[in-house]
Parts: C-alpha cells; structure tokens; sequence
C-alpha cells in the first residue's frame, strides 16, 4: 500500500496544475503543552462546483473529461489591494455566482474525491506541489462550498435563534450554543465517532505491552503468535493514526463554519443596531468568534476524558486489581484541582478581554485622527495613553500566563504523581509488581497524559469561550433601530413625500435630553426644503429623524414609499476605486453616469488623476480633498434616482464658486423633479427653496417661503442680517461688478487637482507587504534574544533536558528493579523502588516548573518590548504611511499579530524545542536494544525531512496570507459601522452584508487548506513512524534472546508506542513554530517604518519664548508628496509678517492646504525653506515646531473622553482656564447644562455633538494655547454666518497681535486681513492688501470676490 502512495504521490507533483488557493493560518490566543493538536490550524473544507470529478492522476478534470482551468475573481483581487467596492458589486458579489469562475463549468468539490484521496488527504497534493515550486498566492486556492461557506451556514444559524428570540424575547448565552450546535452538528457526531475509535486504539497498546513482555521472556520461539503482535501493534497505530487526522480536520471544519457564521450575524447585526463601538465590533470579529470557532478541538474533551479514564481504569485494573482504585482517586484529585484555578483562568481572560477593548478601541480612534494628532503635536501623549491602557492590559495578561504556569506545571509531573500513588498502593496491597504489568501501567499513564494535559487547556478554553459567548450574546441583545419610527405610505396614496406630526426625538432614549421637540413638517412631492438655524440647533437630527436614525419619544413620521439618497455633513467614502463609489451597487448606465460627473464638476479632477474613475481612494478617501470627497458623495447620490434627497451641508466644503455651481446643477437642475431637504449655512440658497424651516434649540421656530417669514421673527434674521453684514464689507469697498464681469471662464468651472491626490502611476493603497520564502534567521534571533539578551533560552533547553532525562531514569528504575515474572527475585525492594521513583519524580517536577516560569517570563517581556516598540514607529511614521495604509491592516497588527505574540509564540517555541528532546530519548531507547532500527529509521528519518521540506513552503505562505485575508474584513467592518447612516438611507444593507460574506469565505478558504495541508504531512510522517516501530519489533524477535533484557526491551516498546505521534509532532512543530513566527515578523516590519523626523533636535532648539515676533518667511517652497512625483508647489516666495493676518484663497486644489502642511512639516519640501522668526523650520524638532504652533483644522476633531480631554488633553490648564475659553467660543452655557460640566462625556467622533460644536471645541483649544502663530484652514467651514462672524470676533479679539492664516471658502472670512495670498496651480498668482487687489476687477481675487457677491445677492429663484 505504501508503494502504490508514494506513486500517487509523486504523478500527483508531476502534474499538478494551476488549480488551488490559499491564504491563513489562525494564530491562537491562548498558550499550552496540548500534546499535539492545540496549533493546528482551524479551517474548513470545500471547492465551488459540483458538476466535475478529479481521478487518480490528479487532472482536474469535468464530467465530460475536459480539463478546467481556473482564473482569480476580481473579489479576491479587491481583497489584496483593499479595494472593497469590487467586492461590494453586485456584479461580483451575487452569492448566486460561483467565487471561482473557469473557461467551462465548477471546479470539482471536495465531496466528489475517491475515498483514499480523502483517507490520505491526497486531494490536497496539487495545492502542496504549487506551493512546494512557487510561493503561494491568494489565487491559487479554491473556494467553499456548500456548508462550510458562510452563504450556507448563516442561514442556519440566523433562523435556530430567530426561533429561540421569537419564543423567549431575548437571547440567553445557552440559545446561542444550540444554535452554533445546530448548524454543526453533523461534523460534531463524525468527530465524536472518531474519538471513540481513536481512544480505543490508542489503548490497544498499553493493553498488550504486558503479554508481549511475557512473550519476549518466555515463549519467543511462536514465531506466528510472535508476528500477530505485530501486526496488532500496526493496525492499531494506523486506524489510531487515520482517526485521529480525521477526527482534528472535521473538528476545524466545524470550527470553521461556526466562525463563519458569527461573524456574518455580527456584521449583521452591525447594520441593524443604533450606536455601538466600532472597536469592540473588531474584537469581536477579530478574537471571539476566532475563539469560539477554535472551541471545536476542545468540544468532546468533557465527555471523552471520562472514557479515556475509565479504559485505563480497566487495563490498570487487569494488571493491578484493587490499587487501580487509588489511581482513580490520584486522577480524581488532579483533575478536580483544575476548578479554582480554572475559575481563576476565567476571571483574568474577562479582564483581559476588557482592557483589550478599551486598547482596541482607543487605537482605532488615533489612527482614523493621526493627522489632527501630528498637527497640534499629541502623537506622543496620546502613544503614552495607549501604553497605559496596554500596562493594564499586561496586568491581567501577566496573572492570566502566571495560572497558566502552574497549571502546565502541575498537569505535566501528574502521571509520575499518578503512578507513584499506584505503585505504593500495590506495595500496601501486596500486588506483585511484575515488569510487564509497570510497564503497561506506565503506557497507560502515557496516554492519559493527553486528556490531563488538554484538561488544564479544556478548562481554560471552556472560560473563555464563554467569555466570548456572553460578549456576542450581549451585542446580539443590544437593541435595533426601530423600524416603526417612520411610517411608509404608497407614492399615489397622498401628495405628500414626508411628513411628521407633533415629533419629539431624543438619541437617548434612557435619558431626560430631547433632541428635537415638537416637530411638525409637511414636505410634498418635488419640494425643495431648505432647513438652517445657528450651531447645535438640531439641523442634522431632523434629517436624521426622517431616515429613522433618532429614537422617537412622541409623534407619527411619515415617508412616502420609496429611495431616499443621503449626502452626510462629514463624507463618508469607501476604499475602492471612484467609479465603484459613484455606482454604489447599481449598474452602470453611461449616460447618466456622465451627466452626474457634469453636474458635480468631476470631469477635470478625473482627467488629472492618473487612472481616472478607475483610481483607488484610501480609506476615508485620505487622497482627495475635503470638496472633492463631498462632491463624490453628492455624485454618488445622484446616480441612484432616489426618490428623496437628504443633504446635510455638503456645500460648506467646497468655494464659493464650487458650491454655487452645485446646487445649481444638481439641486437645482438634476433633481428638478425630486424631492430636496437640504441643511445649509448658506444663506443664499435659502430663496431658491419652497419651504424655508429655521430651526433653534431642537426646535422649528419658523417655517415658509423666504419672503414670507424674513420680517416675521428675530432667528431668522439674526441669520440673514450676519450674512447682510457679511456682504456689507464688500459692498463698502465698491465691489459690486455687473453679472457679465462675474462669470468664469468654463476652464475654471471645476476644480483643479487636489491638494492630497499623489498624482502617480501607481494605485495609493498596494497590496499588504509579506514576506517570501523560509523565514530568515534573523528574525527568531531577535525573539529569542529581545529579552536579557536571550540568556533564559539555554535555561528553558537545560531545564527540559534534565526534565526529559529523569522521566526516563525513573521509567528506566522502575522496569529494570521490578522482575519480569513472581519467581524471579527483584533486585531491589519495595521501598526502595518507590523512594527512588519518588525523588526523580520530585526532581522533574522541580525541572518543569522551572523550564515553565523562564518560557512565560521570557514569552511576557518579549511580547511588551516588541508592543512598545512597534506602537513607538507606528507613532512617528510619517502621515504618507497612513495615507497609504488602511487601518485595518494596522489594527490586525495590533490586535491579532500582537495577540499570538502575547499568548501563542512562546509555547510554539517551547513545545518545539520539547518536542525534540521527548523524540530524542525515545530514540536513544529505541537504539539502546536495538540498533537495527538505524538501518530503517536513518531513511524514514530523511524521508520525513524532505515531506517536511515540501510542505513547509505550503505552510510558511499560507500563514503569511493569513493577515492579508483577514484585514480585509477588519476594515471592510469599519468602514460599515463609520458609515452606517449612508449604507441604510440608500438601503443597501443586504450588499454589503453579501460582501462580508464573500470576505468571510475569502478568509476561511485558506484556513480550510492549511488544516487539511497538516493533516496531509501527519498522517504520512506517521504511517512512516509506523513503519518504523513495527520494524522495530520484528527485530526485536529475530534477534537471540541473549542479546536483550525484556524488562528493558518492554521499557523501548513503552516509548515507541508513542513514536509516530511524537515524530509526526516534532515535524508538524517545526511547521508551526514557522508559521506562528511570522506575526514576530509582520510586527517586526511595523519596527522599521521610515520615521519623520526627530521630536526634538538637542543641537538646535528654539528659545521658549520662540515665535516672538510671528514672521513667516517662504523662499522658493516646492513641495511634491512622493520622490517620483510632480511638484504641488512649485516655488512660492513670500513673506506673512509677525501680527498680520493673511487669507490664502484659490479654488480647491491650487495649493492651499499642501502650504499648511508644508508650514507644520506634514510633508517635507522638496526644495526652498520656511523661516519662522529667522529660524529654518527644517533645522528644528517637529515637536518643537508644532507645540509652538495652532491650528484649527477643516474636520474637526474629537476624542472619546470629556469636555476637559478634549479641550486639554496634555492637561497643562486649570478649571478656570478651560471655563474661559469655553465662554470666548461660545460654548459655556451649552457645557453647563450638561451634568458632567467639564466631565460631561463625549462619545466617540464626537457624535453626540454636533459638527459646527466640535468646531467651536477646536477653537476652544487654540484660545487655551494661545500661540504666535495661528492657521485657520476652513476653520468655520461647519457652521453659520453669524457664528462665523462671532468667531472671527473672538479671534480678531485674542489674537489681536498674533500672526494669523486663513484658509477660507467665505471670502469675507479674508477681507478684513491685511493681506491675501492667491495661489493657482501651486504658484503665487497674487499676493497683496484686499483693497489693492480689488482696485483691479481683472485680478483672480477681484473675481473670486465677485462670484460670491454674485452667488450671495442671487435668489435662483429660476428653476433650471
């Protein structure tokens, strides 16, 4: 049979052909000697298709014998190169279409292969022989099928606790483990099979060893009876070694598609509930439903243990009689030891799991605000936070690895413990101890050592899979949106297209705070609606009631059927390319695709952009400007012909001539026949409308046509006069122009190029960096010698040895002063065998927990420097890192990387290095009576090392692929909750939940193969080890029985019976320890991120009262955002004077922002100096530079914390400083209402406080610092005239001597300077005093001015 397999094999490599994909490898999350299936990976199994066979050549081949060729999907494309809208089309993302698409018809099922493919796991040898000639690709792995995919095991789960939900109201922890049960429960009765095989067969040795000892002493001449042993002997090592393959891989199928399952009803639920943590929803995903899909290999260890027990309670009985009774109670108290430190195990892995959401969340946040971070000089603060959060995070890590020790520590002296209560018991008992019937006790210790060894681990995984299980249980019950908040009625039923009656609406429902408050609005067909109001007047939340997104308290909303289509305040983009954006899911219709482009003004930015609508946007589309992401989010809406449009102040972020041409052409004219609500600050847009709604304090205080209510109420023209006073300063100035002399060329009509759009050949976001080939040396040495210099390491050795060494001495004592037979006298006596065995057990016990404590301190320390070290070169990467890198990647770094680093890799190494020596000395038994076997072993050892060889190039870049499928998910999870109010009001839910699906699948692909890869090499390196022993025991009859002593021979056989699992382990170790190290190496390449530059230079740093005087001096600045791309700024000179104040205008993308950047050295330039007060801003330390500068930036900013963090983070203030600058920004009165005052807690992104809020917050943080230097960049972008005019009161207040630059769309924001800096194109086209520059009406500030005086004083009363 052996010949006929290796000749399969080989025809298998020969023509293996392009066929299989691959990816992951899970890392686990918790250490343990598990004997040797703990680090296997879990997976699942299958291939799309059914129609299609493969034979025994291995060509695949279809029914009707033609051979099927594979290509990629473009979604598995979209997964490498992060491009979730490709995945997220319908097109590509249609579950009813096959994920692998080929020139004829599905590739063959996993189902379909022969019953010895399946036995041998040969149906995986095409994918081994394309990783054993190439490195492996995602491409080159098949899809899932059937169950194992999450299309097939959602449903199953969804519809178990729809029931149980429907009958008990709320979900118990217990409805949601039948449910997982329920939709694995074929793999769980298979497996349960299997276990029962595999345990009896694993005993069939120990029950035998005492006869064949016997034999060997007495009656070797029956050489049949002689050669039936070994047959027995082989027999059962094969049906144990087959079980056992099997029982592990169905156990990862399982585990797979229970994970499978979790994580599309989590996504799911994500779509469906009112506010949640977007970091907590990562670690669900991320490190509970990898738990619970983990759980599988420990499912049947409960119930099996008691079988494992009671066998060997038989056997032990048989050879010891009644003294097997004490060994139940030795094994009894064992075991029953395991219940406070398992509840121990349980209470540090819940705490655990706490802080590391906390860590997780307050990660996700500083990375999605680096830039504001690195701008106002926090990076370093706020790296000191997650180093806190971390500290507690180690606390419980430490307690949680020290309860580990000792489990690991006890469990592993427990047999020697076990058999030194036997053995004295027999003593007392007067049982004869024979040599035969010790060495069947001991063999039977042997194989109890599993279940005691997985026992401590069973324990633990029990705690913290139901850590998990309450955790997702308890996000399962969080409550979903409401959908009977709004009311829907048929388009022909009424006239109406929205209306609400009497509606009071508050976010928090448990609280006394109403947000809006007697609410009446009737919206009709076709209307447009505008709605405005000062700061915090509730604005967004009125368009937020109408998309049923705010809890109702009273009253009825009502919406017409149909689409709605939502522009957010703050652009919501998705990682992908433009066009994929725009479409969002539907198909595409050319022509009307071009009239959006038209209408939003895109045409020019895609001519520019390197790879036109086919451009991939980085997360949060990071490479676009603030107007070019609102104008791709209004494009978006109006491709899709919604029914409703909901705008919530998109125009603000946007010029003024940018913004009058969009509501134009799109309010205006694209959606003439539509129904329009639109929030805006712009006043001038307020006549075009049919129904003006202001609003003030969550109320509407007047409603109706411009004209109508201009004169009947003061909030209203509170808010007209500002804007008439606004105009004023231009009127005063003679800057009225004729119509003709405001229009612009057409050139000019859109806006030119980003300020952030690298303009370059290649996509911004690239395919995740990973390592090819073996994994280099370097890379365990700098494990293993990060902590005291690895001294620990030869301890860890020296101490296994010795371990190893009186485990075989004391077996060695037992089998040789015992005698073979009752007539034989024993060499020693009874007290002194047992008083010899004890103190070398003692010894070994002295030696395990030793080798223990050195692995867990050096495992501990290791893991924290290489955190500390990793987050210091995250921190000071420089922003063109993260532009280029999507957060997902990072937070696998950080969460799942950094995990297996914690709790994984020290034991991978560990059981390794031990796995060595155990084999070592089974070895050196072995050869001590016979050395023969070397003639058999030295092959088969070589034989091993070349399938080890083969597979390992399979195994290393399946595990490196691992982060590649699974960041995918992470930010295909954070952008959903990020966008969650877009994806609903375009009800686009189901696809995206589809898309998670696919990504899902893409990630349990390669998990599938990986586990059925290590099944493939097992069970061949142990039918090999197989071989060997029965060879072995051939030459043991054959050879004159002179030569050998059987005490000592059945002492070789006692240690050989465990041959085949240990050589088989010491193989499949070598692969995982490979496999594991690579999240060592993925953190390791996050060490050596390009750094900015230094913090701090010691050799010049500015004086502290630097900047005294505030004079920026520009000289020949040229800027460009990467070596091989062209210049953004190309050579501006110019000079800003201490205490003037200087607006820089020019249409979006002529240079504005890239200048701010380049002033606060966000990028570097690429030629020319800036001089503060005479000083070279390149000669300083950034921190130096940025902690002497403020800014209030376009988006702004918020924290998770307080008012008081927010306002203060690096706490330099006292009370009654952040108090003051709270009344200077016009938030005082609005923080004392609160009942926290300055505690009062800020959500997340500051949700729950308005945007033109969290601007005056940021403005509150520039009075507390106070600098020389003060950059306004779009800074009342976000809220009203008449707060504009308020805040620029403020400033021109407080900052009356400072050197302030504006950046404004409001040009009367600049007016009031001393002078204006025009740029276009990257140049300076202007630059002068206001009133100089408008003496000349052909000057581009002249226009600029003259368009928004023309747009201002313009009704567009005229429906186009």
């Amino acid at each position: 049979m052996f010949l006929r397999f290796v000749q399969i094999e080989a025809l298998y490599s020969r023509i293996a052909t392009k066929s299989v994909k691959s990816c992951c490898r899970l890392q686990y999350l918790f250490p343990s000697d598990r004997f040797q299936r703990y680090h296997q990976p879990i997976s699942s199994y299958g291939v799309a298709g059914a129609d299609s066979m493969v034979d025994f050549t291995g060509v695949f081949t279809n029914k009707d014998n033609a051979v099927v060729h594979l290509k990629p999907t473009q979604l598995e494309t979209a997964m490498l190169s992060g491009d979730q809208d490709l995945a997220a089309d319908p097109k590509h993302n249609d579950l009813q279409q096959p994920l692998i698409t080929h020139s004829s018809k599905p590739v063959t099922t996993y189902a379909e292969y022969s019953i010895f493919s399946h036995l041998t796991f040969s149906w995986l040898s095409p994918l081994i022989a394309i990783g054993y000639k190439k490195p492996l690709d995602l491409d080159d792995i098949p899809d899932l099928s059937g169950l194992d995919s999450a299309k097939g095991s959602f449903p199953i789960l969804k519809n178990k606790l729809d029931h149980d939900r429907f009958i008990s109201n709320k979900l118990t922890t217990f409805n949601l483990v039948t449910a997982l049960i329920h939709t694995t429960w074929m793999d769980i009765l298979t497996t349960a099979i299997l276990a029962v095989l595999y345990t009896l067969a694993s005993y069939v040795g120990p029950y035998l060893i005492d006869a064949f000892v016997q034999f060997l002493n007495g009656r070797r001449e029956s050489r049949p009876e002689g050669y039936l042993f070994v047959f027995i002997f082989f027999a059962a090592k094969v049906v144990e070694s087959l079980s056992q393959r099997h029982w592990f891989f169905k156990l990862q199928k399982g585990g797979i598609r229970a994970r499978a399952a979790l994580v599309a009803m989590i996504y799911q639920k994500g779509l469906t509930i009112s506010s949640q943590s977007k970091g907590e929803i990562t670690n669900l995903i991320a490190i509970d439903a990898e738990r619970i899909g983990d759980f599988g290999w420990y499912i049947h260890d409960p119930w099996l243990v008691i079988l494992q027990v009671g066998i060997a309670l038989v056997i032990l009985y048989l050879n010891l009689g009644f003294a097997s009774l004490c060994a139940l109670v030795a094994i009894g108290f064992v075991m029953l030891s395991n219940i406070p430190l398992g509840s121990l195990q349980e209470k540090f892995q819940e705490e655990l799991m706490k802080s590391k959401d906390n860590r997780m969340v307050k990660t996700s946040e500083i990375l999605r605000n680096m830039k504001i971070l690195k701008l106002q000089g926090w990076e370093m603060k706020f790296l000191s936070k997650i180093r806190e959060l971390r500290s507690v995070e180690t606390k419980w890590l430490k307690s949680l690895l020290c309860t580990s020790t000792t489990i690991i520590s006890i469990f592993w002296v427990a047999p020697s413990f076990i058999a030194a209560v036997t053995f004295a018991t027999c003593m007392l008992l007067g049982v004869p101890l024979e040599s035969g019937k010790i060495l069947s006790a001991i063999a039977t210790f042997k194989i109890l050592q599993q279940p005691i060894y997985n026992l401590p681990d069973t324990i633990s995984m029990i705690a913290q899979t139901k850590v998990s299980l309450d955790r997702i249980t308890a996000y399962l019950n969080l409550p979903d949106l409401d959908s009977g908040l709004v009311q829907t009625s048929p388009r022909d039923s009424s006239d109406i297209a929205v209306e609400i009656i009497n509606g009071t609406f508050s976010w928090d429902v448990l609280s006394c705070n109403v947000s809006l408050n007697d609410i009446n609005v009737k919206v009709l067909h076709g209307m447009k609606v505008a709605v405005c109001g000062t700061v915090g007047s509730g604005k967004s939340s009125l368009l937020s009631c109408i998309l049923g997104e705010v809890s109702k308290v009273t009253g009825s909303v009502n919406v017409t059927t149909g689409t709605k289509a939502y522009v957010a305040q703050s652009p919501w983009i998705q990682s992908g390319k433009i066009e994929e954006n725009i479409l969002f899911g539907k198909d595409m219709d050319r022509v009307r695709y071009e009239k959006v482009l038209e209408a939003c003004a895109l045409k020019k930015d895609l001519e520019i952009l390197p790879f036109g609508d086919q451009t991939v946007i980085g997360e949060r589309g990071i490479n676009l400007s603030g107007g070019q992401k609102q104008r791709l989010q209004i494009a978006r809406a109006l491709y899709q012909d919604a029914d409703i449009y909901l705008f919530d102040d998109p125009f603000s972020a946007v010029d003024a001539h940018t913004g009058s041409h969009l509501f134009k052409e799109c309010v205006l004219g694209f959606l003439k026949s539509k129904t329009v609500i639109y929030v805006t600050h712009q006043v001038e847009f307020l006549p075009a409308a049919d129904l003006v709604l202001v609003m003030k304090g969550g109320e509407i205080k007047q409603a109706g046509k411009y004209n109508d209510i201009l004169d009947s109420g003061s909030d209203f023209m509170e808010l007209v006069g500002a804007h008439k006073e606004a105009l004023s300063i231009i009127d005063s100035i003679n800057t009225k122009f004729e119509s003709e002399n405001t229009k612009v060329n057409e050139k000019d009509n859109v806006e030119v190029i980003s300020d952030d759009t690298k303009v370059t050949k290649e996509q911004i976001v690239q395919k995740e960096e990973r390592g090819k080939g073996s994994v280099g040396f370097s890379i365990y040495w700098k494990y293993i010698t990060s902590t005291y210099g690895g001294t620990l390491v030869p301890c860890i050795l020296l101490a296994a040895i010795f371990f190893e060494l009186l485990q075989v001495v004391s077996n060695y004592w037992l089998a040789w002063a015992s005698p073979v037979s009752q007539d034989m006298v024993p060499p020693v006596g009874g007290p002194t065998l047992i008083t010899v065995y004890v103190g070398l057990a003692v010894g070994s016990t002295f030696c395990i927990f030793f080798r223990a404590v050195c692995l867990t301190t050096a495992g501990y320390k290791t893991a924290n420097l290489l955190f500390n070290k990793m987050h210091l070169c995250i921190f000071r990467a420089p922003m063109s890192f993260f532009d280029a890198t999507p957060s997902g990647r990072i937070l696998n770094r950080v969460s799942t990387d950094q995990s297996a680093v914690d709790l994984t890799i020290p034991n991978a190494v560990g059981v390794f290095a031990f796995a060595v020596v155990q084999l070592l000395a089974v070895i050196a038994m072995m050869s001590q009576i016979s050395w023969q076997v070397f003639l058999v072993f030295i092959p088969v050892i070589a034989i091993c090392i070349w399938l080890q060889h083969y597979y390992i190039s399979s195994a290393r870049e399946l595990a490196r692929l691992v982060g590649v499928c699974k960041a995918p998910i992470i930010q295909h999870f954070s952008e959903t909750v990020s966008g969650l109010t877009t994806i609903r009001s375009f009800q686009q839910e189901q696809r995206f939940h589809h898309t998670n699906m696919k990504l899902t699948d893409g990630y349990s692909r390669p998990k599938f193969h990986s586990a059925g890869a290590i099944e493939w090499l097992s069970i061949r390196v142990e039918l090999l080890s197989s071989i060997i022993f029965a060879f072995f025991l051939v030459f043991l009859l054959i050879v004159p029985k002179e030569t050998i002593d059987p005490r000592i021979a059945g002492l070789a056989v006692t240690y050989a019976l465990n041959l085949n699992i240990l050589q088989a382990s010491v193989t499949w170790k070598l692969c995982n320890m490979e496999n594991s190290i690579i999240s060592v190496e993925r953190i390791l390449q996050y060490t050596s991120i390009p750094s900015e530059a230094p913090l701090i230079v010691e050799t010049c740093k500015p004086d502290d009262m630097w900047p005294s005087d505030g004079k920026v001096d520009i000289r020949d600045l040229q800027v460009r955002y990467g070596p091989h791309m062209p210049l953004v700024l190309r050579g501006i000179t110019c000079s800003f004077h201490g205490g003037t104040k200087t607006g820089i205008v020019g249409r979006t993308g002529s240079g504005k922002s890239t200048l701010i950047q380049t002033l606060f050295r966000i990028v570097e330039p690429a030629g020319g100096h800036i001089f503060i007060d005479g000083v070279d801003i390149s000669s300083i330390g950034l921190h130096d530079l940025r902690s002497r500068l403020s800014i209030i930036p376009q988006d702004p900013t918020l924290f998770q914390g307080s008012v008081r963090s927010n306002l203060d983070p690096l706490e330099q203030y006292t009370d009654e400083q952040i108090w003051k600058a709270l009344d200077q920004c016009q938030l005082g009165d609005e923080v004392r209402r609160k009942e926290g005052k300055l505690d009062s807690a800020v959500n997340e992104n500051g949700e729950n406080w308005s945007m033109g809020q969290r601007q005056l917050v940021c403005l509150g943080r520039v009075l507390l610092k106070k600098c020389k230097i003060l950059v306004l960049d779009e800074a009342t972008a976000s809220v009203d005239t008449s707060t504009d005019h308020t805040i620029q009161q403020t400033l021109g207040l407080h900052f009356s001597d400072s050197t302030v630059i504006t950046i404004a769309h409001r040009i009367t924001s600049v007016l009031n300077g001393d002078m204006v800096l025009v740029l276009e194109q990257g140049l300076v086209e202007e630059y002068d005093s206001p009133l100089k520059l408008l003496e000349n009406k052909s000057t581009s500030f002249a226009k600029l001015v003259a368009e928004y005086r023309g747009r201002s004083s313009s009704s567009y009363d005229s429906r186009v």
